[in-house]
């Protein structure tokens, strides 16, 4: 099922953060641009002030080319200031004697003296300090004008005056650049986001490939996982998953054979005599065949349960664990074993040991082995249980002196439905495979040792030690 290109959670997710950090961008640089403006204006502020308050202090003192009070001369107290006194940018100094301009200078961005004429007639007007703002052709200007008496009666007043419209224009000209340089590197950071998106989200899109091509009859496909990012680890969390569903469909899948093998013969067998019985209808025939069909009724029924514990082998609660003392164990097992037939058993240094394990379970596995050497090697024969430790491992052995077990069917004969010719394998059924079943179930093994001679030893291990986990 294909999703429309705004559906793709790649283009939601790197539209979201791209949306978040155009607004975080926009927002930072009109805030920035707000606060140079405002810095700029009490900028203005703070240079009016000062070059007032340099123009009064001189005013004030005396004439440094002479040493003597200026006393009211406002020709030289134009031209000391002047003298030293260099604009800065965007400003104006003007200096007027008896209405006509005396002196004046300008910065870059500032206003002609000729362009000031409706400002200059309210300045000559004044007869106290004033600040304030005016509108001239160049912009808006800030000033300070200070009206001035000379000593012959004379009128003078000095004007600085400040025209920030160049210092706003390359404010506004650094914010269009700062925003420019935002915009590219969102859309950069929109590509790199892009790839890397897709990259992390790889593993999300093989997961629903994945799903969409699996079935119940091939669990076999993977994702491939490469990283250890969020999206891999969901990836790894499908494959075991997978794992675990294979695991299910193949136990159910043998379940099934082993079910159509096993039930197969018996019912064939029922099916038969009971046709016979149509043919034959004496009381004797009748008796031999509810003896026979009862017989194999009763085999259908442990067959039953066998495919029903081998299903269950792989469930969490086919065990019940619990810290076992090894000779206790061993102890209990003599004792079953003693009801069956008559068995030696050998213990080989056992004391303080502890295995975890499930006593009811194992003690059955031991169990099928001892019945299924009676079954073969006949009522008759030796059979010896030895229980020993080797190295971390709880070790248990069953041996007879039957017909053994051939070397080629070592390997199967612990496989489920299968049957071998010697006398050892034929009829073993499903028994050896609920005994490898308990052990794996353990963490354990099973299998059959070589002989040399004559006789069958199945060896059971499983670990010793109480902190062995069971379970599959």
């Amino acid at each position: 099922m294909r999703t429309s290109w705004f559906g793709s959670m790649r283009v939601r997710i790197l539209a979201v953060v791209i949306g978040l950090l155009l607004v975080s961008a926009v927002g930072s640089v009109l805030v920035l641009r707000a606060a140079l403006l405002a810095n700029l204006e009490d900028e203005v502020a703070v240079s009016l002030e000062r070059e007032a308050e340099e123009f009064r202090l001189l005013a004030g003192g005396t004439d440094p080319r002479t040493g003597e009070p200026f006393a009211g001369d406002l020709e030289a107290v134009f031209d000391v200031y002047f003298a030293r006194e260099v604009p800065d940018e965007g400003e104006s100094l003007l200096a007027f004697v008896d209405g006509a301009l005396y002196e004046s200078r300008r910065a870059t961005g500032a206003a002609e003296p000729g362009e000031l004429t409706e400002a200059t007639a309210s300045w000559l007007a004044l007869d106290a300090d004033r600040r304030g703002v005016l509108d001239t052709p160049v912009g808006e200007a800030r000033y300070v004008a200070l009206p001035l008496e000379g000593a012959d009666g004379r009128d003078g007043v000095f004007v600085v005056a400040n025209f920030p419209a160049l210092e706003r224009d390359e404010i506004e000209e650094s914010v269009r650049a700062q925003l420019q340089i935002t915009l590219v590197a969102l859309v950069l950071a929109s590509i790199v986001g892009a790839l890397l998106a897709g990259r992390v989200l790889r593993p999300l899109v093989r997961l629903a490939h994945t799903a969409r091509t699996i079935s119940d009859t091939d669990l076999t496909r993977r994702i491939p996982v490469r990283g250890r990012d969020e999206a891999s680890m969901i990836a790894l969390a499908f494959n075991d998953m997978l794992t675990r569903l294979e695991q299910v469909f193949a136990t159910q899948r043998a379940f099934l054979d082993d079910t159509s093998h096993e039930l197969r013969t018996p019912l064939t067998i029922i099916r038969g005599q009971i046709e016979l019985l149509a043919l034959d209808d004496t009381e004797e025939a009748r008796a031999e065949t509810i003896a026979l069909v009862t017989d194999e009724v009763d085999r259908l029924s442990r067959m039953v349960d066998d495919l029903f514990l081998l299903a269950r082998a792989e469930h969490p609660d086919f065990l019940r664990p619990d810290d076992l003392a090894v000779d206790d164990l061993v102890e209990g097992l003599h004792r079953t074993l003693a009801a069956l037939a008559p068995v030696h058993l050998r213990v080989e240094a056992l004391t303080g040991l502890v295995v975890r394990a499930d006593r009811q379970r194992l003690t059955q596995a031991v169990v099928q082995l001892v019945s299924n050497a009676l079954r073969h090697a006949g009522p008759d024969a030796t059979i010896e249980v030895v229980a020993r430790a080797d190295g971390s491992e709880l070790v248990l052995t069953v041996g007879d002196d039957g017909p053994g077990v051939p070397a080629a069917e070592a390997e199967s004969i612990f496989d489920r439905s299968v049957r071998g010719g010697s006398a050892a394998a034929g009829g073993a059924g499903l028994g050896l495979s609920i005994v490898r079943a308990i052990l794996e179930a353990h963490r354990g093994s099973a299998r059959v040792l070589p002989t040399d001679g004559p006789g069958a030893t199945f060896e059971l291990r499983l670990p010793l030690g109480s902190d062995v986990v069971a379970g599959v």
